[in-house]
Order: structure tokens, then sequence, then C-alpha cells
């Protein structure tokens, strides 16, 4: 089982852009000391919840602060791209940083970050297969020519070409079954969803090694909200406390909502996430405790890694508290405790 660290790069009030890049560029430098395996970092526009636009950019330079980390996006948003620019910024990195780039790529969800782009969020999953087939062509022939609904290319040969052979691995975000079955059939691994419950993402994993059998890119990756404290006790305490001091009503709004503006409703294709970004994120905490989150003292985190081990996924995506305003000496207190206490147990 391999761990790599979760960076949504949130702004929480009183902070300047440069102290967040600051904090979460001193995290990535204390993953690696810790002997974690990678890091990866999320793309958002527009709003505080995410200050990373341009994910190659920060990765370029997260390359050069860093030695052996694979460096990983979580996710880039196709359909709000040329996938022309996408290959060639992940070829450019994956030079740059001695091969270590992983690309997780996805179609989004948050209907503002479409507004903003002008693009219809009712086309994001015909927008991202195509995209997906522009890419992989770059990637994989010498000249490449296409012509679709969104993109045309002449002939052209991507440059530079990655390292990695024959590119960097790739990661499609997805937990809901057709997303699933979809990309199994393909033989693309999945990126499995933080904010999915332990019993969907263990049947989405199940359900792509029915189809696909076995992973090119080495292994399936669930993303999860991680916790682990010396105590049961103190862990539910200190949980309880996060919740307190953090509205998620920020978040978890129609903002955030895979809502077509013309409608009200979901957007065509994301009819499987109709109500997650309305309800103000507003789950209890004991349903976090038992179904969302890693979270317990460590043999309860062992316990429930070893579950998503036995469901097929070979890298654990532990979001230490990308929306929990902690100062960096207390989260980086966490991060040594589940280095020392947890990965162990999977080396």
């Amino acid at each position: 089982m391999r761990f790599s660290t979760f960076h949504l790069f949130h702004r929480f009030d009183g902070q300047s852009f440069k102290d967040v890049y600051d904090y979460h560029l001193a995290l990535i430098e204390l993953a690696e000391e810790l002997g974690f395996d990678g890091v990866r970092l999320a793309e958002h526009h527009f709003r505080d919840y995410g200050v990373v636009p341009d994910l190659f950019t920060l990765l370029s330079h997260a390359a050069a602060r860093t030695s052996r980390l694979r460096l990983g996006t979580g996710i880039v948003v196709l359909p709000l791209h040329n996938p022309v620019h996408v290959a060639e910024a992940a070829a450019m990195v994956d030079v740059l940083s001695g091969g270590r780039l992983d690309l997780g790529i996805g179609r989004g969800y948050q209907s503002f970050e479409f507004e903003g782009f002008g693009v219809d969020l009712a086309e994001a999953r015909d927008r991202f297969n195509e995209s997906l087939e522009v890419v992989l062509g770059l990637f994989t022939r010498e000249t490449f020519q296409h012509e679709g609904k969104f993109h045309r290319t002449g002939e052209i040969s991507l440059t530079p070409r990655p390292l990695q052979s024959p590119h960097p691995p790739i990661h499609v975000a997805a937990v809901s079954p057709e997303t699933v079955t979809m990309y199994a059939e393909r033989g693309l691994p999945i990126l499995a969803d933080p904010a999915a419950t332990f019993r969907k993402v263990v049947k989405a994993a199940e359900t792509w090694r029915s189809i696909a059998g076995t992973d090119p890119y080495g292994g399936l990756i669930v993303a999860r909200s991680v916790y682990v404290a010396p105590t049961l006790e103190q862990a539910r305490e200190d949980q309880a406390r996060f919740e307190a001091s953090f509205d998620r009503s920020r978040i978890f709004n129609e903002r955030s909502a895979p809502i077509d503006p013309r409608t009200g409703q979901a957007a065509q294709g994301f009819e499987y996430y109709q109500d997650r970004y309305l309800k103000g994120g507003s789950v209890s905490n004991d349903f976090r405790w038992e179904q969302l989150e890693v979270i317990g003292d460590p043999g309860r985190v062992i316990e429930q890694i070893s579950v998503l081990r036995a469901a097929g996924f070979a890298e654990v995506l532990c979001d230490f508290g990308s929306t929990r305003p902690m100062p960096f000496e207390e989260m980086a207190r966490v991060m040594r405790f589940f280095a020392a206490e947890v990965i162990p147990a999977f080396t």
C-alpha cells in the first residue's frame, strides 16, 4: 500500500495567497522527509476554496524542492483546458521532475467554474472523453492529428516527450457505477471520490477489477479524509472540534453543485451527485466516523486501510485537513504520527 498527501490549497480568512502556497509547499517537503510516496494537488478557479488554477506550474516548483516524491494532479479538469496544452505541460513536468509525474484527470463538477470559463457543464463528459483521446494520442504516437466536436489539430508531435514510457501514469476520478464501468472497459484505473462512503468506494474498486482485471499503472487510488490520534477518545474529540470550527456550507453549496443554470437541476451526466452539494455538507460526526473518514487511533486506522487494500486499492490519498485551519506545527504532528504509527504496518 502506498500513501500520498492531498493538498487543496484552501485559503482561510486572514491568509494571503503567498501564505497558502508557503504552507503547502512546506508540507510537501515534510511529506518527502517522512517517507510518503507522493503528493497530489487540486485545481480550482475563482474562489478561495482552492487557489491553484494551474497545477503544472506549481508542480514544476515542487519538483525543484523535492527529489523522490511522486508529483500528482488530483485532478486536472480536462473540459476546462485545451488538451494539447495539458499533454505538453504534463510532459514538461515529467521531464523536469525526472519522471515523477502522476496524471490524475477528471471532468470536474463545479458549475461556478464552468460558467466562469463559458463551458456548458452538460457537455463535461463529452468534452472530457474527447480531450482524453487527444492527450493519449499525443502521448502514444509520434505524430497525431485530431478533428472532433470540441477540438481540432493539425498534424503535430508532442514536444517535449515525457520521460515515463509510454506516458505518466493516468488515473480517472470516478466513483459512480457508470463512470467506473466506462473507464474500466478502457483499462484506465480510477481515483475514487473522497466524499463517497466506504461502501461505495469498495464497490467501485470491485466493479473496476471485475471488468479490467490487472492495472498497468500500479493500482487503484482512493482519496480519504485521514486523522489519527493516540486514542479513540482524542480522535472523536478532535473531529468534533474540527467540524465546529468550519462552515461547510462555504464549500458545499449551489456554486459547488453540478447544476445546470438553465434548469436548476443536476446537469446532464451528474444525476448521481444530485443532492451532495446542495445539503451544505451537513452530515453528522457519527456518519463521518463510521462511513466516510479514515479516523481513530492507530489500530482503527490500520484496520480501515486494510479494508481498502483488500478491496483492491493500492494507494491512499490522505487529506489530513484541507478544510481545517490547522497551524503548520499541528498539521506536521498529525503527519508525523501517521508516518510513525500507520505506514510501517503496510511496508
